[in-house]
């Protein structure tokens, strides 16, 4: 070996290669995740068109729709003055009417239905919120009104438009004109008002609380000077109320609007017969309609249109008089397919009953059994509509999967190179998801509602089936925001695209019309529409623009100048344009949920089925967005003060619901998994997969969080929550187990990613000790069940079922203080002195006694008389007699006699005083523990000075003297500390001593018996210990001896015992029973092995009986060692205790918690 050369360099730069090599390549892994996290940045910031957006956090929204800054009167600008004003009027009023119907949705109808919403305990009283709520009926008692004199107005102006009468100049000649869009802008108007007409009088607790606000206007009546109300303005407002009530609250306001509202024209208008013609033209030409697209599946556009032709059909019969059997029929049939509308929320709207109310010859074709057959219809209905519900539910989720993926990949081809057909392709698209959207959003409503009227019950297939199609609906919502920006681009092109066409059909239709050789006064109306139509086109796509075009249109086609085909494609390409337009408009409606506020009551069933199918459960987005839309309605609530108090309630109970039904089980599972997992080394229960279910937590905790209305929900982060409270909880009650949270903690950090923060408990023990709170709120009971041990300071059970004994030793206690503070050692110690304060009663009462005092007085007068014959020592002999004699006083059940209790009750006041001992001690230790890191504690440096030495900010500066603030009062505790023992003497010895408690200067005489009794006691115990039975086993109970050097000090009589040279008197009385003993030994003989045993025991008994006196002998140093030294005065300002008398001290007298005056160095934390 010694010839062999080694190559260490060439070692050496092989390692430092190897070792370059590994650095290199992390630092080429670092490079590439820095490029990338750049290149993510860099793709952030760019103004990137296919960025998808997210509803939940985008902070703005882009608005599609254009609005128009030029007047009606600007736009309608041509050269034939006569066509001006007539289409100036209708655009004006159409253009009325959808500012109304807007007004009606976005303030009246949520306002109505919302009314009395809230919790009972948020709710005020009928009349204060009635109050609150009347100023806004006014205003719709107004707002109706208005209403009325627009329908009116239409009705009068297309009188005069069609009118036939010589007497009345004739505006132009509009035999051949059809304004369809002015009849359906009445129709929408008439819709609006049967719409408010059901919502208030279905709305029971208006008419309720009108009754109760009535009655207490009536009682004001009597005598409204009392409230101070002048009585003409209360009359003024009773006139008010009755005017509100007959408008607005008794379900006429349709009525009166198609009766009450033509009256003053109402002469003329029904001998109008070209305008009787012209709305018969137009129900006649919508019920073909309605009828060619009737299906059992309607969007909201058909059903709108079903119930404006029925408001229409009314008006038609009250202006003319006038019914169409055919009409009659078509209606009847209509309202058999489809037994009921939801007009909005959650008001409905039944055809029969409508028409029946309205129309007197209907009651001929609806009797009462025919409105019973409504009902079964109706119930049929709804029966058919839940079967068939998952099957429609799957087919609308296919064709929304293909929708979703054809809209995508359409989307991704770049706007500037598109084609016709792409144009024609994106235009379906776009339009087909709403469709899509009107067609769910009607079945939603429609089943929803129809099971609430019926107070049908519904299945949880079908609850979740619904729910689904909430998911749906907000789903196509969210697809359109994702791409945005791509179909904003894509619209403009589109419109531009549609106008384009439209314009080309009326370029050529112009052309041919000019060059029309028979040119007339009527072809120059029709010029001057389509030169119109030209002009409102040729700009952006506003709802005036295009209403103008309408109108002109129809305007234009006098004389059939286009060809069917033309005029069908007119009317496609108008109906696509405005979809276009008002894309956003008409989506928000088809997607907007509010009206699940009334149905959140199966919220709770659907939750559950997410926690049980825990697939898909991105779902959770939509529905949660679904009930955001809720907010937006119950804001425009008006019978409360605010509306954050509903919507709290709301959100509150929504909460509920999630967490009862998703939360909760979640965490339990989770818990339970990791549970299982850290004890899986036990012999548990096998869990075959294949047998039941294994709950995979991943999904839920992976999700990422949910947008819950203003706030969010993170699953994860309430799933830490959850097991950082448990394991803390759990930790602290038994702290033995740290290391199985810990273990859990770690496991769930491995298994599940979940992160929770350390608790900081002791957990550097393995015994099981009580808490010190625990303790001191059962003392009484904590110094009868344990036993002191002076020594070790440490208490043992006495008795346990179990096979082991709880101890309570320094750890426990400086551990139980690092947990509940500092502070709660003072709180014990005024908890020890109202136990204390029991215990000392008893003690009186035995000692006041008359058997007992006299046996102590004649013990003394015999230790007096005979001190000289007894060399100045208490005789064994006499003590033990009286221990003996006490038993003929009389036994309790359980064979003690009363010294025996004596005896046991000054071992519960010396483990009282032992426990005290102890929580010192404890207190000690945990300071100690807990300044061990500061280096001096005579240099402490001031840190709010060096911050402010180096001009630190003020929260820095606070942190800093808060941390001297809690240094000095560790430094201060550890090393002052608190003087428990001479309180607790100062607090009692003056009443001991008291010259009224003269009872107790006895005691001192009454200390051999006891000691005697205790030592019999103590060797009873220890003898149990070998034996099977071992019920009242003991090996240590040094309470005795800290009780009775405790109330030796409390009475000043630790001389006065020395005194008696007791335990001299026992040392010599076991001396001379051992040599007689051992004398009788010596002369027994060998061969007798009974007595030579008997003997053997007898002296193991007297070595046992030494040792035992030996703690009651040390009770006088004891006494020294642990705070009573004989030395101390008592404090002179102490209460006086008066025991034989049972009077509480004045300054303590409070039956509450008593304080002791504790000069603490200690400062209460706990």
């Amino acid at each position: 070996m010694g010839g062999t050369d080694w190559d260490f360099d060439r070692s050496e730069d092989e390692s430092q290669k190897v070792v370059g090599e590994i650095q290199l390549r992390m630092y080429g892994q670092f490079l590439e995740k820095y490029s990338l996290q750049l290149q993510e940045i860099k793709d952030a910031l760019e103004n990137n068109k296919r960025d998808f957006w997210d509803m939940s956090i985008d902070p703005a929204s882009l608005q599609l729709a254009s609005h128009e800054h030029t007047t009606i009167l600007e736009l309608i600008n041509t050269d034939n003055k006569v066509l001006n004003k007539v289409l100036i009027v209708f655009s004006t009023l159409c253009a009325e009417v959808k500012f109304l119907v807007s007004e009606a949705k976005t303030k009246y109808f949520d306002m109505i239905l919302f009314y009395g919403e809230g919790s009972e305990e948020n709710i005020e009283d009928e009349v204060t919120q009635l109050s609150r709520f009347l100023p806004h009926l006014q205003e719709l008692c107004c707002f109706v009104k208005r209403c009325e004199e627009v329908a009116a107005q239409m009705i009068h102006q297309l009188n005069a438009l069609y009118s036939t009468s010589k007497e009345s100049t004739q505006v132009m000649n509009a035999r051949d004109v059809h304004f369809q869009d002015v009849f359906r802008h009445l129709g929408s108007l008439l819709v609006m008002l049967v719409t408010l007409d059901e919502a208030l009088y279905n709305q029971t607790m208006i008419h309720d609380h009108w009754k109760i606000y009535k009655k207490t206007v009536k009682s004001m009546s009597h005598d409204p000077t009392t409230f101070g109300i002048d009585k003409e303005k209360l009359k003024f407002f009773e006139k008010l109320l009755v005017n509100l009530e007959s408008r607005l609250l008794t379900g006429k306001i349709f009525q009166r609007a198609v009766e009450e509202s033509f009256t003053a024209i109402k002469s003329d208008v029904g001998k109008n017969v070209l305008l009787a013609e012209e709305l018969h033209l137009y129900l006649k030409i919508s019920l073909n309609t309605l009828e060619s697209k009737f299906t059992e599946q309607l969007d909201f556009e058909s059903a709108e249109l079903w119930v404006k032709l029925s408001s229409l059909y009314i008006l038609n019969f009250n202006l003319f008089g006038t019914s169409d059997k055919r009409m009659n029929k078509q209606l009847l049939e209509f309202s058999k397919k489809i037994p009921s509308v939801t007009l909005y929320g959650n008001v409905l709207w039944y055809p029969e009953h409508f028409l029946v109310t309205h129309l007197p010859h209907m009651n001929k074709l609806i009797d009462k059994k025919a409105q019973q057959s409504a009902m079964l219809t109706r119930q049929n209905y709804l029966q058919q509509k839940s079967q068939s519900l998952q099957k429609n539910t799957q087919t609308f989720i296919f064709q929304i999967c293909f929708w979703t993926i054809q809209l995508e990949s359409t989307l991704q081809q770049e706007s500037l190179s598109l084609k016709l057909e792409d144009l024609n392709q994106r235009c379906d698209l776009f339009l087909q998801g709403v469709q899509y959207a009107s067609n769910i959003s009607q079945l939603l409503k429609t089943i929803t509602n129809l099971h609430v009227s019926l107070a049908k019950p519904i299945m949880k297939t079908a609850v979740i089936a619904l729910c689904k199609l909430v998911e749906l609906l907000k789903g196509i919502e969210h697809t359109y925001h994702r791409n945005y920006m791509s179909i904003s681009e894509s619209i403009n092109h589109v419109v531009q695209y549609l106008t384009f066409r439209i314009l080309t059909i009326v370029g050529a239709t112009k052309k041919s019309l000019i060059q029309d050789k028979h040119y007339s006064e009527k072809h120059l109306d029709i010029l001057s529409s389509l030169v119109l139509v030209e002009k409102v086109l040729n700009g952006p796509g506003t709802k005036e623009r295009r209403l103008i075009a309408r109108l002109a249109l129809s305007a234009a086609n006098q004389i059939r100048i286009f060809r069917e085909d033309e005029l069908s494609a007119l009317n496609s390409l108008l109906y696509k344009l405005d979809m276009m337009c008002d894309i956003q408009e008409k989506l928000a409606d088809a997607c907007n949920c509010s009206f699940f506020y009334w149905h959140r009551i199966i919220l709770p069933a659907y939750f559950s089925s997410i926690y049980e199918m825990k697939v898909d459960l991105h779902r959770l987005e939509f529905m949660f967005s679904a009930l955001h839309d809720c907010l937006l309605a119950i804001d425009r609530s008006k019978h409360s003060l605010s509306t954050d108090v509903l919507k709290e309630c709301f959100k509150n109970e929504i909460f509920i619901y999630f967490e009862k039904q998703v939360l909760k089980p979640v965490c339990q599972e989770v818990e339970t998994n990791l549970r299982l997992h850290v004890h899986s080394h036990l012999q548990l229960d096998d869990r075959n997969p294949f047998r039941g279910a294994i709950f995979d937590c991943s999904p839920f905790l992976t999700l990422k969080p949910l947008r819950f209305f203003n706030n969010y929900i993170n699953i994860k982060a309430y799933v830490e929550h959850y097991l950082n409270q448990t394991f803390y909880n759990l930790t602290t009650v038994a702290l033995h187990d740290w290391k199985t949270y810990g273990e859990m903690r770690s496991l769930a950090r491995f298994k599940y990613g979940i992160v929770t923060v350390e608790d900081h408990l002791p957990s550097q023990t393995l015994e099981q000790g009580l808490d010190v709170l625990e303790i001191m709120r059962n003392i009484n009971i904590f110094v009868s069940k344990y036993l002191y041990n002076l020594n070790n300071q440490i208490f043992v059970e006495q008795s346990s079922n179990n096979k082991h004994l709880n101890t309570i030793n320094i750890r426990h206690v400086a551990n139980s203080i690092r947990t509940h503070g500092i502070g709660i050692m003072n709180t014990t110690v005024n908890f020890t002195y109202q136990f204390l304060r029991k215990e000392f009663l008893i003690f009186s009462q035995f000692m006041f006694d008359e058997h007992i005092k006299s046996r102590l007085m004649k013990d003394f007068r015999f230790f007096r008389e005979n001190k000289v014959q007894l060399d100045q020592k208490y005789s064994y002999e006499r003590a033990d007699k009286f221990n003996k004699g006490i038993r003929k006083l009389g036994l309790a059940a359980d064979g003690k006699s009363y010294l025996d209790q004596f005896r046991m009750l000054i071992s519960h006041i010396g483990n009282a005083m032992g426990y005290v001992r102890m929580i010192r001690s404890g207190g000690l230790h945990c300071c100690s523990n807990a300044i061990r890191f500061i280096p001096d504690l005579e240099d402490i440096v001031a840190f709010k000075e060096l911050c402010t030495q180096d001009n630190l900010s003020n929260v820095s500066t606070e942190a800093g003297a808060q941390l001297d603030h809690v240094i000095d009062n560790l430094v201060r505790n550890f090393t002052e500390g608190t003087e428990y023992f001479k309180l607790l003497v100062d607090v009692f010895a003056p009443s001991f001593r008291d010259s009224v408690n003269m009872h107790l200067r006895n005691f001192y005489i009454i200390v051999p018996p006891l000691t005697i009794n205790f030592v019999e006691h103590s060797i009873t115990c220890k003898e149990k210990l070998s034996k099977k039975n071992k019920v009242g086993a003991a090996f240590t109970d040094d309470g005795f001896a800290m009780g009775i050097a405790y109330i030796l000090n409390l009475l000043d009589q630790c001389e006065m015992f020395d005194s008696l040279h007791w335990f001299q008197s026992v040392q010599e009385k076991c001396i001379q029973d051992k040599m007689r003993v051992k004398k009788q030994k010596s002369l027994t003989s060998k061969d007798d092995e009974k007595l030579q045993q008997a003997m053997t025991l007898t002296a193991r008994r007297l070595d046992l009986h030494q040792q035992l006196i030996i703690p009651s002998q040390l009770a006088r140093p004891c006494s020294k060692l642990v705070g009573f030294g004989p030395d101390w005065s008592p404090v002179s300002s102490a209460p006086d205790l008066v025991f034989a008398g049972v009077q509480p001290p004045p300054c303590y007298s409070d039956p509450g918690v008593h304080h002791l005056a504790v000069r603490s160095g200690l400062s209460r934390k706990g």
